[in-house]
């Protein structure tokens, strides 16, 4: 089990606080090469729990404000107006619904994790210190135990997201076969920065490989190092937001 147990103590957030930065998310996420035109990031509604925001079907790069909604667990937009929806939206809504304790949720195409989904020998685990929240290895969604062989592995429907949050289980990433990871957090902070030393730590262990066996943490120093590095969660969050927001300026966006 590879629950979050960090002592990080962050001051409680307005609701139109978290908005800011779940605009930043999807800008860092998109800066940091986690998420390109496609992926979603979302927090819980701290108003309703039985709530979600999320922004509409885009590109995450270009979120704005204007762009968040509201959903309910099963998925179905509140305020949306017309406007378009993200088709995986029920990944979200399913894993708020079985996980209480998870306030944020990042859905990505990171490129080099998805390796790690398809190669059943080798599964993504913890071998530096930044990722301890790998636990004792990511474990994988197979969308053919659910759906058969013919799908398009995306999480269509309530039923494809209830199946994938019973394989995320107890842990804090879960990899989608071909197709990417889902990475959730007790905090929006803390699922951003996660989402991004996953793609560090697979791309690390990637290169390991080729040198030889690798020695990986212990359950116990994965769960000692995600305590202390995700007790300083907001170091990595400001120098990533001021990068993004450069990049936006830079671009006039």
């Amino acid at each position: 089990m590879n629950t979050n147990n960090s002592t990080s103590v962050m001051a409680p957030q307005s609701k139109e606080e978290l908005l800011g930065d779940l605009v930043d998310a999807n800008h860092i996420l998109f800066n940091e090469g986690v998420l390109d035109a496609f992926g979603h990031v979302s927090i819980r509604n701290p108003e309703n729990t039985e709530r979600f925001l999320l922004a509409r079907n885009m590109a995450p790069g270009l979120v704005t404000l204007d762009d968040i909604l509201t959903f309910d667990l099963d998925g179905n937009p509140i305020d949306a107006d017309g406007r378009s929806v993200y088709l995986e939206r029920f990944i979200h809504g399913e894993i708020y619904r079985a996980r209480p304790d998870v306030m944020a949720v990042v859905h990505s195409h990171s490129p080099s994790v998805v390796p790690f989904s398809a190669v059943k020998s080798t599964p993504l685990r913890p071998m530096c210190h930044m990722s301890g929240f790998l636990g004792t290895g990511a474990p994988v969604f197979e969308i053919r135990d659910t759906a058969g062989t013919a799908t398009d592995l995306l999480i269509r429907d309530r039923s494809l997201g209830a199946s994938l949050a019973d394989s995320l289980g107890n842990d804090n990433v879960v990899l989608m076969r071909g197709h990417g990871a889902t990475v959730t957090g007790p905090t929006l902070k803390q699922a951003v920065y996660r989402a991004i030393y996953v793609e560090v730590n697979a791309r690390l262990q990637a290169d390991a490989l080729r040198l030889g066996p690798i020695e990986y943490l212990t359950p116990e120093e994965a769960n000692a190092a995600m305590e202390t590095t995700e007790g300083q969660v907001d170091r990595p969050w400001q120098l990533w937001k001021m990068r993004a927001r450069q990049a936006q300026a830079h671009l006039g966006i």
